[in-house]
């Protein structure tokens, strides 16, 4: 993990707080971690948490520093992670659109893209978002399906993203694929 280079995407998700402890242990290990998030992400972690912890700043925005944010991101990392990733951002990528920054940034990346889902157990069962998963698969995104569990709205069921050690295990697995860039 030491001197990879990986990309946080954080959107709207209550599971959001749990990517916090994501980029910790990423930079720990001697990870390079960026991280972008959507405006709504925002309410729920603040921006300043992340560059804390990533010692980097965060973007937010399609427009910001530079030219091409959207473009300049999605080249700085090896590997692209969205967690959590909600069905918003599971249907845009999904059908190719892009209207914010992670969207923008999924499009523009070249690289392995890891997915980790998290949304009520009503809304992951549904045919439209199954569909968006399989589309997801077939396009060579990696899934890390939700688990079962307590989620936020009170209810049981399948719908929590998967913890931060999972992900980050399928994060060095990636890695692990590929050979550093010199």
């Amino acid at each position: 993990m030491k001197g990879r280079e990986v990309l946080i995407a954080v959107t709207g998700g209550i599971a959001a707080y749990k990517t916090a402890s994501l980029v910790s242990l990423l930079t720990q290990a001697g990870a390079g971690v960026s991280v972008i998030m959507t405006q709504s992400a925002t309410k729920l972690v603040a921006p300043k948490t992340f560059e804390a912890l990533s010692g980097r700043p965060v973007v937010t925005a399609v427009y910001g520093r530079g030219s091409h944010p959207h473009i300049e991101t999605a080249r700085t990392a090896e590997v692209l992670c969205v967690a959590p990733a909600t069905a918003n951002i599971v249907a845009k990528a999904a059908l190719g659109l892009a209207d914010e920054i992670v969207s923008t940034v999924l499009l523009a990346f070249d690289g392995p893209i890891i997915v980790a889902p998290a949304m009520n157990w009503q809304m992951w069962s549904k045919p439209p978002v199954q569909r968006n998963i399989a589309q997801l698969r077939a396009d060579g995104m990696v899934i890390i399906d939700p688990e079962a569990g307590h989620l936020s709205c009170g209810e049981v069921g399948v719908g929590r993203m998967a913890e931060p050690d999972t992900i980050f295990n399928v994060i060095a697995e990636q890695l692990s694929k590929m050979k550093k860039s010199e």
